[in-house]
């Protein structure tokens, strides 16, 4: 089955943020920040220069990832990506990530940095095979849950 990503649209708003809650919820739990962006997706990424993309099926949307702009020019935060959970193993995490790299690429960007957790060995793991590579974690990182930062240079 082919799978189809969009750039961001107000009605598939809900299913960027239970597709992210429900992930949270999964792994880990939902800090004060997951709710405040998640719940103002326009004002919190796409407002502030950020890119949110859906990967549909069928007409189904089953996975979202978004760009977040940081205080660094030219680097987004490659953030909030979530997989419908029936449909996690058919690599729907790598086409978006990989749609984000080309995005990023096209828009001429120095690179891509993420923040995630080692417990998600899965994720890590594909972090480092498109080539993000550690970086050192700041103390005053924006997620309690993060224990790893990395970064993409282009």
């Amino acid at each position: 089955m082919e799978i189809k990503i969009i750039e961001f649209n107000k009605k598939h708003a809900q299913n960027f943020y239970d597709l992210n809650i429900e992930w949270l919820k999964t792994h880990f739990y939902v800090e004060t920040i997951d709710e405040v962006v998640l719940s103002h997706p326009e004002e919190y990424i796409i407002d502030k220069g950020g890119s949110i993309f859906f990967a549909i099926k069928e007409d189904k949307v089953v996975g979202t990832v978004a760009l977040m702009p940081t205080k660094t020019s030219g680097i987004l935060e490659l953030t909030k990506m979530a997989v419908l959970p029936e449909e996690r193993g058919q690599h729907i995490g790598q086409q978006l990530l990989q749609h984000c790299i080309d995005f990023s690429r096209a828009k001429k960007l120095k690179g891509l940095l993420l923040y995630s957790n080692t417990k998600l060995e899965n994720a890590i793991y594909l972090y480092r095979k498109y080539g993000f590579l550690e970086l050192e974690l700041e103390k005053d990182n924006p997620y309690e849950r993060a224990d790893i930062k990395m970064l993409l240079n282009f």
